[in-house]
């Protein structure tokens, strides 16, 4: 019998599958890192949206860089 949608450990995946959710992870977290210190720097008038607002999402919500990306390329505005 095979269970479909089974969650596997850490150590039963295969190290290609490893490799590919540490490089994943790691995107996401420099991502994130890019958008809140650009967040810091930029004023209020050059965002679009609440400056608090992108602070919280994009420190809670996992998005797998989703948030962070559409930070980056929709919510900025140049002077």
């Amino acid at each position: 019998m095979v269970m479909v949608g089974a969650k596997k450990r850490w150590n039963e995946l295969s190290p290609v599958a490893r490799i590919a959710i540490v490089k994943l992870a790691v995107l996401d977290v420099g991502l994130k890192c890019w958008a809140l210190a650009d967040l810091v720097n930029r004023p209020q008038s050059q965002v679009k949206g609440s400056k608090t607002a992108w602070a919280i999402a994009l420190t809670l919500v996992n998005s797998a860089g989703v948030l962070p990306a559409t930070y980056l390329a929709w919510a900025r505005s140049p002077d």
